[in-house]
């Protein structure tokens, strides 16, 4: 097995890595300023925005794909205002991976970020404000610290999820090698020719990698709560 892997190529994990890396980080930033005003608003519209924010856990990978393939397309005015303006292309190729997989992770990152935050005190956050901080310095210097273990989940997902995505990256990517060929398409592509041999040890990592990813979850909130718990 050992001497099949060696020849089997790691770059479709490679890619995978790279492009959970950097949608984690983006939807770490973009996330916790969405999942704050969603934490704190009272508007009749917030089951709206939650709607809108949560759609991509009920749509169908292909239907988000599609979409997304239209509306970066080089037919459509944000794909070609970037191509005219920037020379980029944003379809079947790597940038174009990085917004289709921003949009499709994004439930896996606000979600939990916003349960966190509401899960803090009122007392906590309304003595920040009588200490005249601002709501965005509340945010970054109270909220944040105190939601170590809502933070950790919302970045380790993410990142979980998005090097297993296989349905929006194939439409808006393809399968271009060294550049759009991730590990679940490397997959799906081993089936399709019946390398069954290949795609067991391609999958087997995919397991093992998500494994890991939880078991580390589970340990880092385990020893949050038993922090907080001796603290108390």
């Amino acid at each position: 097995m050992f001497e099949i892997l060696a020849t089997m190529p790691l770059t479709p994990f490679v890619i995978s890595f790279k492009l959970a890396g950097i949608t984690t980080a983006i939807l770490l930033f973009c996330s916790t300023f969405i999942a704050w005003y969603l934490s704190q608003s009272r508007s009749r519209f917030k089951p709206v925005f939650e709607s809108i924010t949560a759609l991509p856990i009920v749509l169908p990978p292909s239907v988000i794909g599609f979409y997304i393939l239209i509306l970066l397309s080089h037919n459509s005015p944000l794909g070609a205002f970037m191509k005219e303006v920037f020379g980029i292309k944003m379809v079947f190729n790597f940038t174009g991976l990085i917004i289709a997989s921003c949009i499709y992770s994004l439930p896996f990152m606000v979600q939990p970020l916003q349960s966190g935050f509401e899960a803090l005190p009122k007392n906590m956050l309304e003595a920040s404000y009588i200490a005249g901080k601002s709501k965005l310095s509340t945010l970054f210097r109270v909220a944040l610290p105190n939601i170590k273990p809502s933070m950790m989940t919302a970045v380790v997902i993410t990142f979980a999820h998005t090097v297993g995505e296989f349905g929006v990256v194939l439409m808006v990517g393809g399968s271009i090698p060294n550049q759009t060929k991730t590990a679940s398409v490397a997959i799906y592509e081993m089936v399709e020719i019946m390398n069954y041999q290949g795609a067991h040890i391609y999958s087997g990592i995919m397991v093992l990698i998500s494994f890991c990813v939880l078991l580390l979850v589970y340990i880092f909130n385990r020893k949050q709560n038993s922090h907080l718990g001796g603290l108390s």
